[in-house]
């Protein structure tokens, strides 16, 4: 199991919001997380790093308690729990600092196994699963414009470019309790899970990111060549790659 992951301010913003991290746990798991955050320039990265942190204790808390892998039920609990735990911290800072009052971030983390791995998000950053020479959202986005798109009212293409393409409809850290999506990934050998902020996805295309992939053998070149290409294309927005390759 391969990780590898960058992060750079973009080419318009002064301040980078985007926060990440990623562990192995032992030999056959490994969790990885992506946040944006929200709220003013210091605001946002204090919700997105606290969230990252918060996150990442409470699944190896979980995971060294004793993992169960034979029950899927067991892990998507165990996401979820870190998801609240995550937004707990974000939220009660926000109530009890000033400066902090309204932040909130993004979240999307995956946990992965041979077999079959878990995604947890919360907003519009993104998971993606590239193997076999195809490549696959596996995240919704929590966003007005995905709505629109739900809705019929404006086509994919169209959401791309869309005015208000940055305004979610679900953060974490805002209110006392979130809602997050979870879901299960078939994953063997060779699979990727890329883990993305808005700042890259709103840049590159699905077939540029498949392309790229199948032109990178390591997680290493494959995410510096992502993010390159970001900031060619003018990069708007703090730009986050984050892969695991099983």
């Amino acid at each position: 199991m391969k990780l590898f992951g960058v992060t750079d301010v973009g080419c318009h913003r002064k301040d980078n919001q985007d926060s990440f991290a990623f562990r192995e746990l032992g030999e056959q798991a490994a969790v990885l997380v992506v946040c944006d955050g929200m709220g003013g320039a210091q605001a946002g990265n204090v919700a997105s790093s606290v969230a990252v942190e918060a996150f990442l204790g409470a699944v190896e808390e979980r995971f060294t308690s004793g993992a169960r892998e034979d029950d899927p039920v067991w892990w998507e609990d165990m996401l979820a729990h870190a998801c609240e735990k995550a937004n707990k911290q974000v939220f009660d800072l926000a109530q009890t600092c000033m400066e902090y009052h309204g932040m909130g971030t993004t979240l999307v983390a995956a946990l992965a196994l041979r077999g079959e791995s878990y995604v947890v998000n919360v907003g519009d950053s993104r998971c993606y699963l590239l193997e076999n020479g195809m490549i696959r959202q596996i995240t919704v986005d929590h966003s007005l414009v995905q709505l629109l798109v739900d809705r019929g009212e404006i086509t994919a293409e169209e959401a791309r470019v869309h005015p208000r393409k940055n305004l979610i409809t679900r953060a974490l850290g805002v209110d006392s309790t979130v809602d997050c999506d979870l879901l299960r990934v078939a994953t063997g050998p060779g699979s990727r899970l890329l883990l993305c902020s808005d700042g890259l996805s709103n840049v590159l295309v699905d077939q540029v990111l498949l392309q790229t992939s199948m032109d990178e053998a390591e997680p290493k070149g494959l995410c510096r060549s992502l993010l390159q290409m970001t900031l060619e294309q003018g990069a708007p927005d703090n730009v986050t790659v984050v892969l695991v390759q099983l």
